[in-house]
């Protein structure tokens, strides 16, 4: 029997790892939504109800669009049926691991692999799919990101950096080349990180030859603290004005602070004229104000979003580069 294509509705969500529970924080507090009729394939979160015009959480890793059930006899057949729909596709597995693998082998070949940075994101839209059993599976071939299963994993560095924070920099900034089409940080940028200690996100931009400001009450790791590329100051960087320190290419800070008190020293820097890129994790202090939250991704150019590396935080992204003044297109969280 040949493969069949059933169509439901709603859409399906996969959170980030560990962030299920979130995901339905957010679908109930910031979008009123009732997930008692929720339908679970693992983390996947299908909602046969969900407007997609309602909005897309920020914890939700990827989304199914327009998600259908195929059912199919063979491996052959589901990887067949997959490919009339397009070309690129990535699984999401909780069960059936075996057989999800050998359906991907079939497939044409999508890099799934941890990235080395900086990581240059497809421009292509990836399908996303999820064996329920040996003989069906829920797919969509609309997703809301063209990062396969809407993950960014890089080759960690277990030896050299001050802290494991420096994945987030590096996905922020991937994150901001594909959005903005802007150049990240190198030889002969100039960059300010506010709270910089112990160095993770000034270790990633002084091995991309920028030069950078870092400000914190503490020191950073010693050689950071030793390199001709870092001029430390022990202050708090929020009291600092632009006025006073002049013009970055990039200003950062991943410092725990109130997101009210962050806003406002974004919305400062940015008025200053004294920077064109910004990237910020937004710390939450208990429960998320999504009011809040909706005041960062209104600043014109800007993305907030959740990052792969991030756990109960957000981040902010912001650059006035793209040639057109326009963030890269297409649907993403709202």
């Amino acid at each position: 029997m040949a493969a069949k294509i059933e169509k439901i509705s709603g859409v399906a969500f996969l959170p980030f790892i560990d962030m299920k529970e979130l995901l339905l924080s957010e679908l109930q507090r910031r979008f009123n939504y009732d997930c008692s009729n929720a339908i679970y394939y693992g983390d996947l979160v299908y909602l046969p109800d969900y407007n997609i015009e309602t909005g897309i959480p920020y914890f939700a890793r990827c989304a199914m669009l327009e998600p259908f059930i195929i059912h199919f006899d063979s491996i052959g057949d589901a990887a067949g049926e997959l490919k009339k729909i397009q070309r690129s596709w990535a699984p999401y597995s909780f069960t059936c691991f075996r057989r999800a693998a050998l359906i991907q082998e079939k497939l044409p070949y999508v890099n799934l692999k941890p990235k080395t940075f900086p990581a240059k994101i497809p421009a292509g839209v990836t399908g996303l799919y999820t064996l329920i059993d040996d003989h069906a599976m829920i797919a969509s071939a609309a997703t809301n990101t063209t990062v396969p299963a809407g993950r960014i994993e890089f080759i960690e560095d277990h030896e050299n950096p001050p802290s494991r924070a420096y994945l987030k920099i590096q996905e922020s900034l991937s994150l901001a080349a594909h959005y903005f089409n802007v150049q990240l940080p190198g030889k002969g940028s100039r960059c300010f990180e506010a709270g910089a200690c112990p160095g993770g996100w000034t270790w990633v931009l002084v091995n991309q030859g920028a030069e950078v400001f870092a400000v914190d009450r503490a020191e950073l790791a010693p050689a950071l603290m030793k390199n001709k590329l870092v001029t430390f100051l022990a202050h708090d960087a929020f009291t600092l004005k632009p006025e006073e320190l002049g013009s970055f290419d990039w200003v950062i800070s991943d410092v725990i602070c109130y997101p009210e008190r962050l806003l406002e020293w974004i919305k400062m820097w940015l008025a200053s004229g004294k920077t064109k890129n910004m990237i910020c994790t937004i710390k939450m202090q208990g429960k998320i104000n999504w009011p809040l939250i909706k005041e960062f991704a209104d600043i014109p150019n800007s993305r907030v979003v959740h990052l792969n590396y991030n756990k109960h935080e957000l981040t902010f992204i912001h650059s006035s580069c793209c040639p057109d003044g326009m963030a890269l297109s297409g649907k993403h969280n709202s």
